[in-house]
């Protein structure tokens, strides 16, 4: 699928699509799958991320890894944008000293891959957006950078909101605790397949255990040993309604060994065997 607006030089890719009812369908195109997405959804736009639903109610920005599935369900009656790029263009981890983006828009603890905007914050993303189209307008030679200047804006207004909106004061108070929230969160997504207690983190991190465990408890987050555990369930639960692989070849992938002890975390976790819920996803899925 061609976007409306699409730069390419070596290996550096950026699109973006204006959203309506005709373009909107478009963004489930398996093409889009490896890039990293960003979208701004006015109200009236409904998508699903991952295992969740969302109706968008107020202005919205959703912030989409290359692993995490996107389905754009409905469109509004308003344009939106769809922002594409690939780690060749904007590495949010060589620039993390700049936008601080990275375990709170991208991969957050809380599995929160959205900010909801005000009216007073809306007209900012609006008008960035512009931006980004009208400089594609112009052809300069300076387009690159420019686009990656508005990116950098977005990423760094966001990231005020995510905080403002998903984060008790004391933990956006304490730069020292918010570095080792996102640190931990970061940690996890790398390693989560390989390493599955809190003492690997800790290892990683050189510091106790119990110094995980007690930041956590200080900062009001779920306990540390839930937030590995939980990003593992997620990953299966994507495997497990996108593949045709089986609980045991999953639990496999995930560094599970013993197929049984993967099917009992799986099932203390969501409560429901692997084979129930993929029969349930792709039931309410057909319905």
């Amino acid at each position: 699928m061609i976007p409306d607006q699409l730069f390419k030089s070596e290996l550096k890719t950026l699109g973006l699509v204006k959203l309506n009812k005709e373009s909107a369908a478009r963004i489930n195109d398996d093409s889009y799958r490896e890039y990293i997405k960003v979208l701004f959804l006015p109200p009236g736009y409904e998508l699903q991320v991952d295992m969740t639903h969302y109706e968008v109610l107020q202005p919205t920005l959703f912030f989409i890894t290359p692993n995490q599935y996107l389905d754009l369900r409905k469109s509004g009656s308003e344009e939106g944008y769809f922002i594409f790029y690939n780690r060749d263009f904007y590495c949010i981890q060589i620039h993390d000293d700049e936008v601080a983006c990275d375990g709170l828009l991208f991969i957050n603890i809380h599995n929160i891959p959205m900010v909801m905007l005000e009216a007073d914050e809306t007209p900012f993303f609006k008008s960035l957006f512009a931006q980004m189209m009208d400089e594609f307008g112009l052809q300069d030679v300076s387009l690159e950078e420019m686009i990656r200047t508005y990116l950098k804006q977005l990423f760094i207004k966001a990231v005020r909101l995510w905080k403002k909106q998903n984060l008790n004061k004391e933990l956006m108070q304490k730069n020292s605790d918010l570095e080792f929230f996102r640190k931990f969160t970061m940690l996890v997504e790398a390693h989560y397949k390989q390493k599955h207690n809190v003492a690997d983190y800790a290892q990683l991190l050189f510091i106790a255990p119990k110094t995980i465990t007690h930041k956590f408890k200080k900062l009001n987050l779920p306990p540390p040993n839930d937030v590995i555990k939980n990003r593992i369930v997620l990953e299966a639960k994507r495997l497990l309604v996108h593949t045709n692989l089986t609980a045991k070849e999953i639990g496999y992938m995930l560094g599970y060994e013993d197929p049984a002890y993967f099917s009992r975390l799986f099932v203390q976790k969501t409560g429901e065997t692997t084979s129930g819920f993929r029969a349930k996803f792709l039931l309410e899925v057909t319905v």
